[in-house]
């Protein structure tokens, strides 16, 4: 028999989307959790199966649904469904059991997602603005139903993960990155808008695609690309005066001139280029608490020369200077590495990004020549190329170093340029290793290592969280190198005792808002903030942070 209590009317005032629409409202929808007493009085009644269940046993059908599946693309559409369907149930989930969930909801399964899109998809998200639309860009985003916009992650979807050109597919992207936004560091979704540029794609299998869902026609480029993007900006700045954009997954070509077009006007950064480099850096500081080294003394070589290994090369520069190093010795101390050979000053091919970290010395044509002719005391594989840090490779790097670095950070998986087994393997167990994609733990000889993985997933959405919460008018440089730091001090002698160089996926939460507070801190510090700074920058971050709770 039902209770009194049960029955009594909801408390909170009726939302604003009653009876079906309510069930199909995804931030508004409770699913089987909604009350007796709401299902009357919202006219849900007899829409839903008579059993009420909390959200606990809500999360734990979705846990059991998801592990009964034996394919990694269908756990992902079962979560997007998800999404689309009841918003705080699907972060509920996510937030539950992160270490499970974030290689589902983005890389590397979200790779995979991106390449069959237009083949998945089941109804739209976010905004695409296509090139057919020059001068109304303004008039598309303003079909989006929020006004308050903090965050757009956006992509022209041309270099998607090391997957190459997908076109309006790289929409994956964007919404996976939004959703560990929120997942991990706690940033409001209904802030958040996920974009696609849509300017064509140059993939000749999707433009033959019946099914492909984007502009059919070859990329623009030039003048033309240049003033769709800043069209984009201006309409951006207009309707969301205080939105960050985060630009995702842009041809280095297109990449490295958009951050410095955009930078010092407005609020925004590359994760690709800035947050990569600062995860990578926490990787590094990390790594010098087992050699005992400093930062000043090491030499790093990058397998990969464009915007992602500039990037890292750079942050990494600035954080030896702000150690005491003099910026343009740091540079010389890291080293790129392309199709071509190492970039020595001699190359006519170099781009103007590249030239800083030209050696002057002779030609170097293979890498292991490379690392034998720098002695570097750490390697880092952003070259999106399998399998190129070779037995060779590693050994050569172990005999040079008691503890070497191996970074192999290109993603999704297939692309690594090598496993954890093999860096382990190859140098008998000393290697310090991490990598862009996840790895299991290894076994050798007894000892049980846990790759650690370098996900700018530490970063970025901590960096939303401290711009949400300050309301920053610039993300700098020297934001991610505070960032960097706040990441890696969290890394415990337990977790280093085992190789772990990051802290642990399931602990992700308390992580990002950790490196949230450090970086606010510096945004109030040097005056970036448009927010009011609080007597506690802890309590206002944890005050603001999302929490997947229905409303009562």
């Amino acid at each position: 028999m039902t209770s009194q209590t049960e029955l009594k009317a909801p408390t909170t005032k009726p939302p604003h989307a009653t009876g079906y629409a309510l069930l199909h409202n995804p931030r508004l929808n409770k699913g089987t959790a909604f009350t007796e007493a709401e299902r009357r009085a919202w006219g849900i009644e007899g829409l839903l199966p008579p059993a009420v269940l909390p959200m606990e046993l809500q999360v734990a059908r979705r846990h059991d649904e998801i592990a009964r599946l034996d394919n990694d693309l269908q756990k992902y559409l079962v979560l997007s469904d998800l999404q689309a369907r009841n918003e705080t149930l699907f972060y509920a989930v996510l937030m539950s059991d992160p270490a499970t969930y974030m290689p589902l909801v983005y890389t590397p399964t979200v790779g995979e997602a991106c390449q069959k899109f237009g083949h998945i998809f089941r109804q739209p998200r976010g905004i695409y603005l296509p090139i057919s639309a020059k001068g109304r860009l303004k008039e598309l985003l303003s079909h989006w139903p929020e006004k308050d916009v903090r965050f757009i992650v956006v992509t022209d979807g041309e270099r998607i993960l090391g997957l190459g050109d997908l076109g309006a597919g790289g929409m994956g992207i964007p919404l996976g990155k939004l959703a560990l936004y929120t997942a991990c560091a706690g940033v409001p979704p209904q802030y958040c808008l996920p974009i696609v540029l849509d300017v064509g794609t140059n993939t000749q299998s999707l433009l033959d695609d019946l099914l492909y869902l984007g502009v059919r026609q070859h990329r623009v480029r030039g003048d033309e690309y240049t003033a769709f993007v800043d069209e984009f900006v201006d309409a951006v700045e207009t309707l969301y005066p205080k939105c960050c954009i985060q630009w995702e997954d842009f041809a280095n070509f297109n990449a490295v001139p958009i951050l410095a077009r955009y930078r010092d006007k407005i609020c925004t950064f590359n994760d690709d280029i800035q947050g990569t480099a600062g995860i990578a850096l926490a990787g590094l500081l990390a790594a010098l608490r087992l050699t005992g080294q400093k930062l000043t003394d090491q030499r790093f070589l990058f397998l990969g020369a464009g915007s992602a290994a500039t990037g890292i090369a750079e942050l990494v520069s600035l954080a030896m200077a702000r150690d005491g190093a003099d910026l343009a010795e740091a540079r010389r101390r890291n080293a790129l590495f392309d199709i071509n050979g190492l970039l020595v000053t001699g190359r006519t091919d170099l781009a103007d990004f590249q030239k800083p970290f030209a050696q002057d010395r002779t030609p170097v044509l293979t890498f292991v020549e490379a690392v034998k002719a720098l002695r570097p005391t750490g390697i880092i594989g952003v070259s999106t190329v399998p399998k190129l840090f070779s037995r060779e490779v590693i050994e050569a790097m172990a005999s040079i170093n008691e503890r070497p670095i191996i970074f192999p950070y290109s993603n999704p998986t297939s692309r690594s340029e090598c496993t954890a087994e093999e860096a382990y393997q190859w140098s008998d167990g000393r290697a310090i290793f991490a990598s862009g994609s996840p790895f299991p733990p290894v076994e050798i000889a007894g000892r049980r290592f846990v790759p650690g993985q370098g996900n700018n997933v530490y970063i970025f959405p901590a960096m939303g969280m401290a711009v949400f919460t300050t309301e920053a008018s610039r993300v700098t440089e020297e934001m991610f190198i505070v960032a960097a730091h706040a990441v890696a001090e969290q890394v415990s002698e337990e977790n280093l005792s085992v190789g772990l160089i990051y802290p642990p996926q399931s602990h992700i939460f308390e992580a990002s808002v950790h490196v949230a507070e450090r970086i606010a801190a510096y945004i109030f510090d040097k005056g970036l903030a448009r927010a009011t700074r609080p007597k506690d920058i802890s309590a206002l971050i944890r005050a603001k942070v999302y929490r997947p709770a229905y409303s009562e």
